[in-house]
């Protein structure tokens, strides 16, 4: 993988992080952390696809490796939505 491959996979991942976010409407972070939440749904959203029998579905071929698009704005809403619950503020109005 060269580096341009590597950069266009980075910003890939990175539409994918906020496309999961946008879904959510929860924001965690700017656009270097959407591209860890694009990889890490890419992650998890693999996982469910493979859990449930179901095909990768517009996978996109990266220097020689498959990013499975669909699947990554998947799991990162997922993801997002889990932090969301975890990271819920709670405010107190006297």
């Amino acid at each position: 993988m060269t580096v341009l491959d590597f950069l266009v996979l980075l910003v890939v991942a990175s539409i994918c992080g906020a496309i999961g976010q946008a879904l959510v409407g929860y924001s965690i972070g700017g656009c270097l952390v959407s591209s860890v939440v694009g990889f890490v749904g890419a992650l998890i959203g693999g996982w469910l696809g493979r859990v449930f029998g179901l095909p990768e579905i517009l996978a996109v071929s990266i220097g020689g490796q498959s990013f499975p698009v669909l699947w990554s704005i998947i799991g990162s809403a997922v993801l997002v939505a889990f932090l969301g619950l975890l990271r819920r503020s709670t405010s107190f109005n006297y």
